[in-house]
């Protein structure tokens, strides 16, 4: 079968130090670009991430100190990786909650002006766990009837999920081949960022979801309170967080001066 896609689609999935998406750093990404044509693109980089791999970590992935040691950084490698994946929607196993948040802190580091407002995101976990309720390696054996050989390397796992995102759709009559409708289906509570701090009201307005100020519009806050901004800023918050943060604010005072 053949995705049926208006525009290229990337499948990437990623080797990581950990799971904290603003300390964590990566360290083997893989891109799967699919375009419209059907013609596939593969790309794996090693990523030396300027920190070490727990010992905990390299035992689920494998990738050791020593064997990302002379590899690039991930600055280094940000534009190539954005220029292959800049045109695309994404897909990914669980990538709407680790892998694209992950990405966008490491792009935004690197001063990569990283964003995801013309861009289509599918999770073809969510998709599984809403028809099924499985893990990756189950995936691929429900769905194509394969064992999953090299799971938690990056290349396997993302060619993987793309096998079992093309069985879901020929499996599933209640599955549209179509990247909108399959964004939308393995989208969870839509959110202005990726971590989930600023919210959607039923006005489409964009509110915190935190906090003493849970509930209430981000730009109420930050006219009563201009110190909060602020702090925000300086603490431990996503950069795509601040980065958004700063839209708002800057698009409120836009507003007024007009």
């Amino acid at each position: 079968m053949q995705l049926n896609l208006t525009k290229p689609i990337c499948f990437f999935d990623l080797e990581t130090t950990g799971i904290n998406i603003t300390k964590d750093r990566i360290v083997e990404i893989s891109i799967l670009k699919v375009y419209p044509s059907g013609k596939e693109e593969s790309k794996t980089w090693l990523v030396n991430p300027e920190m070490p791999i727990p010992k905990e970590v390299t035992e689920i992935h494998g990738i050791s100190d020593a064997d990302v040691a002379d590899k690039p950084t991930f600055k280094e490698l940000a534009k190539e990786i954005y220029n292959l994946i800049k045109d695309s929607d994404l897909g990914g196993f669980n990538s709407n909650r680790f892998d694209i948040p992950l990405l966008a802190e490491e792009m935004l580091r690197a001063e990569v002006d990283f964003d995801m407002k013309n861009c289509l995101s599918i999770d073809i976990q969510t998709i599984f766990h809403k028809m099924e309720q499985r893990t990756l390696s189950a995936a691929y054996k429900f769905y194509c009837d394969k064992n999953l050989d090299g799971a938690h390397s990056a290349e396997a796992d993302t060619n993987a999920t793309y096998e079992v995102l093309k069985a879901q759709i020929a499996k599933y009559e209640d599955l549209e081949n179509d990247t909108k409708f399959l964004a939308e289906f393995s989208s969870r509570k839509k959110f202005a960022d990726f971590a989930g701090f600023i919210t959607y009201n039923k006005e489409g307005i964009e509110c915190f979801s935190f906090g003493k100020h849970k509930g209430k519009l981000v730009t109420d806050v930050l006219e009563k309170e201009p110190g909060y901004f602020g702090w925000l800023l300086n603490a431990d918050f996503p950069l795509y967080t601040k980065k958004v943060l700063t839209a708002i604010k800057l698009k409120s005072f836009n507003n007024k001066l007009g």
